[in-house]
């Protein structure tokens, strides 16, 4: 395929990159990922009670939170992000599931102590905001991208991109979980392979996480996205680093939070 075939296939990706909440099934059979050593859903349900007072904050498209099926009455959703906020609205609401708009992780909309359980995968969050809203000896689960998430990637396109979060990492964030007043009860942290077959996926990929690609078009990329599709015809593959932590941390039952 010559340059020009290739720069129309890339920009006809670019135009279409959006997602539906949370969904990126346009990338399946595209790109692979190396599994991590924990599972978010199996910490979360390990965690959770039928009885418990539970929140999701930044829900996204609330696909997760209804995945657990746990009692609509006693499930609370926060999402910030305005499309998925009408899309939540039509699918949580009528559920009876108390919705919030918050895009605020330090200004949650609900009054202290009023949770017993609180999961956060891929959001925002404030240790000592989460410690507010926790009732004593409630729990809080979070799945976190790392810091160095795609970080090889970024460099393959935007070689001066800064580092946009530098603190997320487990070692700072635990810390900063215990300085709020929290046991950790599991932490871990991993590195592992992201795999592109093509180039327009990683296009497509590179427009949705704009906050790690800042400034990325075809257009301002188009010869380093030629330097990767010669690697990807030579190899079949490009490959970059996903980075994940876990933290699962509980209020003590007795507190000064």
């Amino acid at each position: 395929m010559d340059c020009e075939a290739l720069r129309s296939l890339w920009e006809q990706e670019e135009s279409i990159a959006h997602i539906h909440g949370w969904d990126f099934s346009h990338l399946d059979g595209r790109i692979s990922e190396g599994n991590l050593p924990w599972d978010y859903d199996s910490v979360v349900r390990k965690y959770l009670k039928p009885d418990m007072r539970l929140l999701d904050y930044d829900t996204g498209g609330g696909e997760y939170l209804l995945s657990l099926h746990h009692p609509y009455e006693l499930t609370s959703a926060t999402e910030g992000y305005p499309p998925n906020v009408e899309l939540c609205r039509k699918t949580l609401l009528p559920l009876g599931i108390d919705l919030r708009e918050c895009s605020d992780p330090s200004r949650i909309p609900f009054p202290d102590g009023h949770f017993d359980m609180m999961i956060n995968r891929h959001g925002s969050f404030d240790p000592k905001e989460i410690c507010r809203v926790l009732r004593r000896g409630g729990v809080f689960v979070t799945q976190q991208v790392g810091s160095e998430n795609d970080r090889d990637l970024v460099k393959m396109v935007l070689p001066d991109a800064e580092e946009p979060f530098p603190h997320l990492n487990l070692a700072e964030q635990r810390a900063a979980f215990e300085a709020a007043g929290f046991l950790i009860t599991e932490a871990d942290e991993a590195f592992r392979p992201i795999r592109f077959y093509d180039i327009g996926a990683l296009v497509w990929f590179a427009r949705i996480i704009e906050w790690e690609f800042p400034g990325f078009s075809v257009s301002g990329c188009f010869d380093r996205l030629l330097e990767l599709q010669a690697a990807i015809e030579e190899k079949g593959y490009i490959e970059g680093t996903t980075h994940r932590y876990l933290i699962v941390a509980r209020k003590p039952a007795e507190s000064n939070g």
